[in-house]
């Protein structure tokens, strides 16, 4: 059977919303019994656009998706990637734009719009370069300090 990437993609949501997968081998052996040929390089392309993660559950490691995770954890896992994956945090204008390493820019605006952070309106990522847009009342030089601390936090 040939899928499309959105067929495949939500077959992969589907799953994810519906049981444990605990690891990307796990999605690539599902999608051929169901007679979807995918490598795990695939499975993990899918598994970033659809802003899924790992979550430890009852002492095990599974999927889920960004929705579907705690607040509580979706926030301290956000001070986390900002503490590994953030080169810089910068105000300029009315945005707060950050800078990663090369291809991780939607890694980290995928954790920080699953935190829900009240200050932050929204994301736009590129290849290394978030741009943050502020909440009505947040100054970017506010955001910006506001972002830093939690990345000294992780």
């Amino acid at each position: 059977m040939t899928a499309t990437k959105q067929q495949r993609q939500r077959l992969i949501a589907d799953w994810l919303r519906g049981g444990r997968i605990g690891s990307q081998e796990e999605l690539v052996a599902r999608l051929g019994l169901a007679g979807i040929s995918a490598t795990q390089t695939t499975v993990s392309r899918d598994l970033d656009e659809l802003g899924a993660v790992k979550q430890r559950d009852e002492g095990s490691i599974r999927y889920v998706l960004s929705d579907r995770i705690d607040r509580t954890q979706a926030s301290e896992r956000l001070d986390r990637i900002l503490g590994e994956w953030v080169v810089s945090i910068e105000s300029a204008g009315s945005l707060v734009v950050i800078r990663t390493p090369p291809g991780s820019a939607n890694l980290v605006a995928s954790a920080m719009d699953a935190a829900s952070l009240p200050e932050i309106a929204g994301t736009i990522a590129g290849d290394d370069t978030i741009f943050v847009a502020l909440c009505d009342g947040m100054t970017p030089g506010v955001g910006a300090q506001m972002l830093r601390a939690r990345r000294a936090k992780g």
